[in-house]
């Protein structure tokens, strides 16, 4: 198994490891333990680049392929041994902004969710821009423009962000504790990383996030839309 560093270092730019696999079929490498995270909850994967030896790798991403997670190389270069050791660096301004836009999601899901209710039916991000969608039956300029003064709000009161892991049963006792309309967590997962924005928001989750609300900056709902009846979506950007 890969040990995750990611999931309790988000910070964690560079690290050692070593290939426990080479899969050469996908032209790529499982290592022991790995700081790019693969993916997920609509946060798009990591990018950086291996280094063995004198040979440097572009991570194109790590993917999980048939339960090993797979750290997906470009170039040209013969493919690094198992059992050698390799040392890794992320695209960090990438990784920044994923992580201030997902914090910046999460905000925008504990205002909705405190103030108005709604749960969430779907999203997704990129770098400094996302989308979420909620149950909301009715979406109007008044209430958008609401919205946004409220997450700028929740960024200036600086609310500390926490992570941790705990045993399944354990985390299914917090309320409210799954956020979207279906539980999308499956049994086997024994183990739940939570994610909790102090005071405001607490979430099962398994993406990175910045330390506090004010690493976010300033947000703007640039757009919304009705996706249906009782579905409505949101547009957020983050300022640079």
């Amino acid at each position: 198994m890969t040990d995750l560093l990611y999931q309790m270092d988000s910070y964690l730019r560079d690290f050692e490891a070593t290939v426990g696999e080479v899969d050469e079929a996908n032209r790529g490498v499982v290592l022991d333990r790995t700081a790019f995270y693969p993916g997920g909850g609509g946060q798009p994967p990591d990018r950086g680049t291996l280094t063995a030896g004198d040979a440097v790798y572009p991570v194109r991403q790590a993917q999980w392929l048939d339960g090993r997670l797979v750290h997906l190389l470009d170039g040209d270069a013969p493919l690094p041994q198992a059992g050698q050791p390799v040392s890794g660096s992320l695209d960090w301004e990438h990784r920044y902004r994923l992580m201030r836009t997902h914090t910046a999601m999460h905000i925008l899901c504990g205002v909705i969710w405190r103030d108005y209710g709604a749960p969430v039916t779907g999203g997704n991000m990129e770098p400094l821009a996302g989308r979420m969608d909620f149950e909301f039956e009715t979406m109007r300029q008044e209430l958008v423009q609401e919205i946004e003064e409220k997450v700028n709000r929740e960024v200036e009161n600086a609310r500390d962000v926490r992570w941790a892991i705990l045993p399944r049963e354990e985390a299914f006792e917090i309320p409210d504790l799954i956020r979207t309309k279906i539980n999308l967590l499956p049994e086997a997962i024994r183990e739940v990383r939570i994610v909790e924005i102090e005071g405001l928001d607490l979430q099962a989750d398994g993406g990175t996030h910045v330390r506090n609300t004010s690493e976010v900056g300033r947000l703007r709902v640039v757009d919304y839309k009705s996706k249906g009846r009782i579905n409505k979506r949101i547009y957020l950007e983050v300022e640079p």
